[in-house]
């Protein structure tokens, strides 16, 4: 008798025993009437897999709408922030507030926050009496 073909033959029942058990319990399962278990544990188990996808194109939505990269108005020192939210400028430490896409100073109230303008000079004509 051939010793090889029943190692085959075990081999192959083992690799079909893995696959034949699952099928007999769902069956099982469909014929008692609790089709609806195992549709749901298949439902649960594709929202574990799609769930981190969604999550991350939604945190690539979120960031790109809230995300602003502008340079700081004192300094010109090029930072990224988030919109509506404080942050403090590393290279000449001037807080700053998000607003409008762009860096403004945040400045305590009650303070007047002045841009200096520069007006040359200009000699009027005298006139001719």
């Amino acid at each position: 008798m051939n010793s090889n073909g029943s190692k085959v033959l075990q081999y192959a029942l083992a690799s079909l025993s893995t696959w034949l058990m699952p099928i007999a319990i769902v069956s099982l399962l469909f014929a008692i009437g609790l089709g609806w278990l195992v549709k749901s544990f298949l439902i649960v188990l594709g929202l574990l897999v799609l769930t981190p996808f969604i999550l991350a194109l939604g945190l690539q939505w979120w960031i790109g709408r809230n995300l602003v990269q502008d340079r700081c108005p004192v300094c010109e020192h090029p930072l990224a922030g988030l919109a509506n939210t404080p942050l403090q400028c590393p290279s000449c430490g001037e807080a700053l507030q998000v607003k409008n896409g762009g860096f403004e100073r945040s400045t305590p109230p009650g303070t007047i926050d002045v841009d200096a303008v520069d007006v040359s000079v200009i000699p009027l004509k005298e006139s001719q009496d």
